[in-house]
């Protein structure tokens, strides 16, 4: 608790650039009446507390909040300029008036492209609203991330001391209609209260049987004043008069408006031309399918007679949520394999909801009164989706669903359901609002189709739906729920619409679209275990990138012609100690087994940066992309690598198995390695050793190719990590991951100076970076002279299939060309031009 004395430091709400207030682009903050403060022009997607605090306002659209701090600092924290236009489109609360927060507490989260596309500007503000009680002082003004101190606030010398002064004088009355656009928002709040402090009289404003002084802006943005609203002003004191005029003038005079243009309104599916026999919704999932229509429903629950024994309902609680947790944390394993990053961050978040203790203690406060189990999770969660729902945000509302999700699963471990829906494969399945965990579990039942009558396209089942290519509308509408079961409808995803009376036209047209697809594809995994040869006969190797034998095995059964990438990692993290020797042994001959005769590329350990290990403590770092990671990581800790590799020399046979090393920026780390690889070779009287590689992650090292092709048996570009350290783009970076495309002609010049530099000593190329499994970059990565492509299990037939169709001496024609084209954007056009897809 800071004593009021006391200095307070308030640390960065947002991450992104600073400004001083006299820099915003707006009248009213820059000129500081709202207040002092500070500006930060954000990177991220959530405001955090700046301090510890109690909430004191929320705004009606959800763009701003306001704290007062323990030493009775008064904070706005407004995200954006013009914001209150969007009515809250976009923009998600989540605390409420009154609740206590602790520094660094997330407050209100926003849709970081929604929000910039609509509003004037994202540069948002932390203002001191009592400024006249306390001084604000910048630490910095560089650019700082979400923690990092920022302001000190400190009390005015003998502020607070001066009593009320005796007002007397008449009481002045008036009444006016409010002219600000979206009402008293923190902006026309903050002129009210500039205007009433001109003057020596007491001024109120009482709207809807509530009032507020004019010198407190929590107070006036608390009346919750709309554009349009009839106010009434009371002013008492020497100057009434006068500044109950000022007032009135204040209120009816909209601010200028800085010419800036509205948000246009989001397209409302009841303003499409209504369709017989169509419903409308929004596409969350792209697709075209015919199947019967099948509704899911919702656990119900009977009547819950009471007067249970709270510590046995209890103790079946607590085994429910054991139970969906180790459910849960099972498939965050899965995703974590399959780096399914989207997955595993939905699943950890559902993790996190259920240690929530507003959760947890409302279902136990009911327990504790006799509810059973079963009814007072139930009533816990659906109180909470009830507060998200009244926020009026749509984001807030898409995240209800999370919470219902877990509400499902607990009530199915209570009542000891099995999970298997009653739907048959091929059906298109209706449902109020699906949730995360219902769609894996559809998706493994072989559905085509997902429609809903809620739910919105950013939502995390929309998410999974993506990833999984599973079609899928959302916000249907509620007639979707009338339809009859079982009969055929088409739902076309891209077109926003759900057929429910399809002519057998129709159906035979999108049946045949599918069989079409289906055919391709069987027929591409039909040929996916012969060589994919060009048409000129080149032979390019497409081989996969696993994290297990599992995946490997997998890969072997789909045609798969080697691994191109084992990722080790899966070996070293969620564990307390470092695997052994024997243990890495197992895991990597493991691998070899699965692949049958074909090679087996194993990349050595590449943690450090952003991926921690609890038994290897490293130093916290400002930029950990940038520091001990990779090869850096084994030569300050050689004991890792070298257990490794020893491990590595007793897999057998070695033929089959290579070693690649990554984050190698200089030549002398490959001959180090390549050294101690001799060495360890002589002492396990190992006479063959195995091939050793280089990963290309680094500009440095694409750079040095042909020095080090001279001594490496091969080089294997990893085009993420060298897409983001070329182009100085974070590829996690929310606003920038749609930028960092390998596509960019920069990129392919860096991939074609390696694959120059290994033909001098005669080495080959893979790319095992996500662009090897784009089949739009296949013939350019054939064309600059890549030999080897390693890419996802499900993707061989497909890229095999890509090969087979290209000619590699036109590949290289053309693709020397697209390095002087000037953005990865043109550089993808051509290739639609030149090499279509089919």
């Amino acid at each position: 608790m800071h004593n009021n004395n006391k200095e307070l430091t308030l640390s960065a709400p947002l991450s992104g650039p600073v400004l001083t207030l006299a820099k915003v682009p707006d009248p009213v903050f820059a000129s500081g009446a709202m207040g002092d403060g500070i500006a930060i022009d954000p990177l991220n997607d959530t405001l955090h507390a700046p301090c510890a605090g109690v909430v004191v306002h929320v705004a009606r659209t959800g763009h701003a909040v306001t704290l007062r701090a323990d030493n009775g600092a008064e904070l706005l924290l407004h995200l954006g300029l013009d914001t209150v236009e969007l009515q809250g489109e976009g923009f998600s609360i989540l605390v409420k008036e009154g609740a206590r927060v602790s520094n660094g507490q997330p407050l209100l989260r926003y849709d970081l492209d929604k929000v910039a596309q609509q509003c004037k500007s994202l540069v948002s503000l932390m203002i001191l609203t009592n400024s006249q009680d306390f001084q604000a002082r910048p630490i910095t003004l560089k650019s700082v991330k979400v923690g990092d101190p920022l302001l000190h606030i400190i009390r005015r010398q003998g502020s607070g001391a001066q009593a009320e002064v005796e007002l007397s004088g008449e009481e002045r009355v008036g009444h006016v209609r409010v002219a600000h656009r979206g009402g008293l928002h923190a902006r026309p709040a903050a002129l009210i209260r500039q205007t009433a402090q001109g003057f020596k009289s007491k001024s109120q404003l009482h709207f809807a049987g509530k009032s507020a002084t004019c010198n407190s802006l929590i107070g006036l943005m608390g009346l919750a004043i709309g554009e349009q609203d009839d106010v009434q002003v009371t002013c008492q004191g020497p100057d009434a008069e006068a500044a109950l005029q000022a007032l009135l003038i204040a209120l009816s005079t909209a601010l200028a408006e800085d010419n800036h243009a509205a948000a246009p309104p989001p397209m409302n599916r009841h303003h499409r031309a209504a369709e017989a026999g169509v419903l409308h919704g929004v596409c969350a999932a792209p697709g075209l399918v015919a199947g019967p229509l099948f509704r899911l429903s919702a656990i119900s629950l009977p009547v819950d007679a009471g007067h249970h024994d709270p510590l046995q309902q209890l103790q079946a609680l607590d085994a429910a949520l054991s139970v969906v947790r180790s459910e849960i944390d099972h498939t965050l394993c899965q995703a974590q394999k399959h780096r399914n990053t989207d997955e595993e961050a939905i699943f950890a978040a559902h993790l996190a909801l259920l240690e929530d203790p507003a959760l947890l203690d409302a279902a136990q406060a009911s327990i504790e009164q006799g509810t059973a189990a079963t009814h007072a999770w139930s009533q816990s969660i659906d109180a909470q989706c009830e507060v998200l729902q009244q926020l009026g945000s749509p984001l807030l509302a898409e995240r209800a669903n999370d919470l219902r999700d877990l509400k499902q699963r607990v009530l199915r471990a209570l009542l000891g359901e099995a999970w298997h829906y009653d739907v048959p494969a091929g059906a298109i399945v209706a449902a109020h609002e699906l949730t995360p965990s219902d769609l894996l579990q559809l998706s493994q039942q072989g559905v085509a189709g997902l429609c809903m009558a809620e739910g919105g396209a950013t939502s995390h089942v929309a998410i999974l739906a993506r990833g999984k290519g599973l079609p899928c509308l959302v916000a249907l509408g509620s007639a979707l729920l009338d339809q009859e079961q079982g009969h055929a409808v088409v739902l076309d995803a891209e077109g926003g619409r759900l057929e429910l009376v399809p002519t057998p036209e129709r159906l035979a047209e999108v049946h045949q679209a599918q069989l079409d697809n289906q055919q391709r594809r069987a027929l591409q995994q039909s040929q996916a275990h012969t060589p994919a040869l060009t048409r000129d006969g080149v032979h390019i190797e497409v081989a996969a990138n696993v994290a297990s034998s599992a995946e490997a095995a997998d890969a072997h059964a789909n045609g798969a012609d080697g691994v191109g990438l084992l990722r080790t990692e899966f070996l070293f993290v969620d564990r307390h100690t470092a695997p052994d020797e024997q243990e890495q042994r197992l895991a990597y001959q493991a691998v070899l087994d699965a692949m049958g005769d074909k090679p087996v590329i194993i990349r050595t350990i590449d943690v450090g940066g952003d991926k921690q290990l609890d038994y290897l403590p490293l130093p916290v770092e400002a930029n950990p992309v940038l520091g001990l990671r990779g090869i850096r990581l084994a030569q300050l800790r050689p004991e890792i690598l070298d257990q490794q590799l020893r491990a590595l020399l007793h897999t057998s046979p070695l033929s089959r198995c290579r070693i690649l090393l990554p984050m190698v920026t200089e030549v002398d780390e490959l001959l180090h390695i390549r050294q101690r690889l001799d060495a360890l070779c002589i002492e396990l009287g190992v006479s063959e050793r195995p091939e050793l590689g280089v990963m290309i992650e680094v500009p440095a090292a694409a750079l040095l190719a042909e020095q080090l092709a001279e001594h490496a048996d091969f080089l294997s570009i990893g085009t993420n990590d060298l897409s983001q350290y070329t182009l100085a783009m974070d590829r996690d970076h929310a606003g920038l991951a749609s930028r960092v495309d390998a596509m960019h002609p920069a990129l392919l010049r860096l991939i074609a100076q390696t694959c120059a530099g290994a033909a001098v000593h005669d080495r080959w190329v893979g790319v095992c970076g996500a662009l090897a499994s784009d089949p739009l970059a296949t013939p350019v990565l054939i064309g600059l002279g890549v030999s080897e492509l390693s890419v996802s299990p499900v993707q061989i037939g497909e890229i095999k299939d890509r090969v087979r169709h290209l000619d590699a001496a036109q590949c290289r024609r053309i693709s020397h060309d697209l390095l002087k084209l000037s953005s990865a954007g043109a550089v993808r056009h051509a290739c639609h031009q030149h090499w279509p897809l089919s």
